[in-house]
């Protein structure tokens, strides 16, 4: 009844192929006449979410699920709130970057064919998101992976040229994981179709022995899970998989805003797309809370030691991609996709004006401006108490009301603890920046941090109640994939008290900053942060061990080129 719905994706489609033919020609009136189709499927987006959100998912099938013979290409579309909301956020985003480039690319010798490309980029996510199988799924996955090829526009640049390279290859290794992934799900299920591969996988459990006579087994769920897992690591830059990211930054700023506000976003998509398959995989869960867990914490770092802000964002994107991974491998599927979200509106803003900065610091040498105060050592007593109570002593007293009052079952419920933690990790990372605002008078200071704390606690209430119940209304399928996903008892509380003493300390540290004179740090911790600071600029040196490994191989693969073997006839 609502098939038309199926115009939304195909809308960016008929702007790119209006502007590839007549761009050369036309030129600016072909970039006009591409805004319409954009608009009209963000407006179609709107209006799907609220036709999914009311009446159900939509599903629209080309092909017949149990023809064999169509299994080569199955097109066809599976349209749920997950589908749409991605759908919208895609559109709108799409919509800002595409007029904003008409401009920003004007000059450009190939100013028609990279708003080309821009729109068929949108056109390829949006097909992404609403297919119907994971064949299909695939296809639109793998399209992207070389459209990030295309999009790196400046071809003629050498180093542009090699980042582009090298994003293409290593997607690759995720490709064929993804593929493998793929094939084997059929192999062992039987079906490509997302709701019928999730009923056969929880009836028929599968077991695969690694070797024959070895004694290793592994669970077909698992190995499926894993292998595609490895196709969403690529795509959203998780470690070691992640060096591609940041070789891509000579692309046009409007690149960057889409690749980081939502092709990167494709792995959190995926896993919840896949989240009833991979709740039926604990030790899967596990590998992605540590894969995620790493990748949040090692891109953090080295983002703070990069001195180019296209560079500093784009660690910024890894760090917070693993911090979105960490939460699916957590089974907060739900505050996954509200992550992504929220990182996908900022990052697109963000990146759409890192080029007026860079413009800016090339016209004023002062630009940005270097706070003085902050040199001279002032400190502020109100600010830091303010700041400590808020991101210590307010979130305890909300904690016990929660567990006291609320009669909400901490001891037993890692999802519970789950969401309040990250509330209150958000809010004490937002409060400690806040106290680099020397500028400012003191009470402002305080004022905005504790209403930054009371508008992410509010935020995450909202991604935790209505959110999670809009994505996930089932509550008995959501507190499956936190049972499903807990950690030893030992280890989740290891984490969380690790991350309370780290959050401590940097309170003391801005401390002791302030008062040099009255708290010295030991001159072993000195050393040791600089070599850590090296370390994370250079990134730890993994750039340098993929060119060793690729020199490696090359080597060996010109050995066997020249040894007569006998393949050749």
């Amino acid at each position: 009844m609502w098939s038309y719905v199926i115009l939304v994706p195909l809308l960016p489609l008929l702007a790119a192929i209006v502007i590839g033919v007549a761009g050369c020609s036309l030129r600016e009136r072909s970039a006009k006449a591409g805004v319409l189709p954009i608009i009209t499927a963000f407006l179609g987006a709107v209006v799907t979410l609220v036709l999914v959100s009311s009446k159900g998912p939509i599903s629209v099938r080309f092909y017949e699920p149990g023809s064999v013979a169509n299994l080569a290409l199955p097109m066809g579309f599976y349209i749920d709130r997950l589908s749409a909301v991605m759908m919208v956020l895609i559109t709108v985003v799409s919509t800002i970057i595409y007029i904003y480039s008409m401009g920003y690319m004007y000059q450009d010798r190939g100013h028609s064919r990279f708003l080309a490309l821009l729109a068929f980029t949108t056109f390829v996510l949006l097909c992404m998101v609403s297919s119907a199988n994971l064949v299909m799924l695939f296809v639109f996955w793998q399209l992207l992976s070389w459209l990030l090829y295309l999009l790196a526009h400046n071809h003629t640049h050498p180093a542009t040229l090699d980042g582009a390279f090298k994003t293409f290859t290593l997607l690759r290794v995720g490709d064929v994981a993804f593929l493998a992934g793929i094939v084997l799900a059929h192999a062992l299920y039987g079906t490509i179709e997302f709701q019928e591969l999730f009923a056969r996988a929880a009836a028929t459990p599968v077991i695969l022995s690694l070797g024959p006579g070895s004694g290793l087994e592994i669970s077909g769920v698992t190995a499926v899970t894993l292998l595609i897992f490895i196709g969403a690591m690529s795509k959203s830059a998780q470690f070691p998989i992640h060096i591609w990211l940041p070789k891509s930054l000579y692309a046009p700023t409007p690149v960057h805003a889409l690749l980081h506000a939502g092709i990167i976003n494709a792995g959190g998509f995926l896993l919840n797309r896949l989240a009833p398959l991979y709740g039926l995989s604990p030790t899967t869960l596990h590998v992605v809370f540590v894969i995620g867990a790493l990748t949040a914490f090692l891109g953090a770092c080295m983002m703070l030691t990069q001195n180019d802000i296209k560079k500093t964002l784009g660690y910024s994107t890894i760090g917070q991609m693993g911090y979105m991974i960490m939460e699916c491998g957590l089974g907060a599927f739900a505050l996954a996709v509200f992550h992504l979200i929220a990182h996908g509106l900022f990052k697109a803003t963000v990146f759409l004006n890192c080029g007026h900065v860079i413009h800016a610091a090339r016209q004023e040498p002062k630009f940005p401006y270097k706070d003085q105060a902050a040199d001279r050592g002032e400190f502020s007593l109100l600010t830091w108490l303010t700041g400590f109570i808020a991101t210590l002593v307010l979130p305890l007293i909300i904690l016990l009301a929660a567990h006291g009052v609320l009669r909400i079952p901490l001891r037993d419920s890692q999802g519970a603890v789950i969401f309040l933690f990250f509330s209150w990790v958000t809010s004490s990372q937002a409060i400690l920046t806040l106290t680099r605002l020397r500028a400012v008078a003191f009470w402002k200071v305080a004022v905005a941090m504790l209403l930054t704390l009371l508008l992410v606690i509010l935020t995450y209430l909202l991604a935790a109640e209505s959110f999670t119940y809009f994505l996930y209304p089932a509550p008995d399928e959501v507190a499956s994939y936190f049972q499903a996903a807990a950690l030893p008892a030992w280890l989740f509380d290891f984490l969380v008290v690790a991350t309370t003493l780290l959050i401590i300390l940097g309170w003391f540290l801005i401390y002791a900053r302030a008062h040099v004179q009255t708290i010295r740090i030991p001159g072993w911790v000195e050393a040791l942060r600089v070599r850590l600071y090296v370390l994370f600029m250079n990134r730890l040196y993994v750039d340098l061990v993929y060119l060793r490994l690729g020199q490696g191989l090359i080597r060996v693969a010109h050995r066997l080129d020249k040894r007569d073997v006998g393949w050749l006839p």
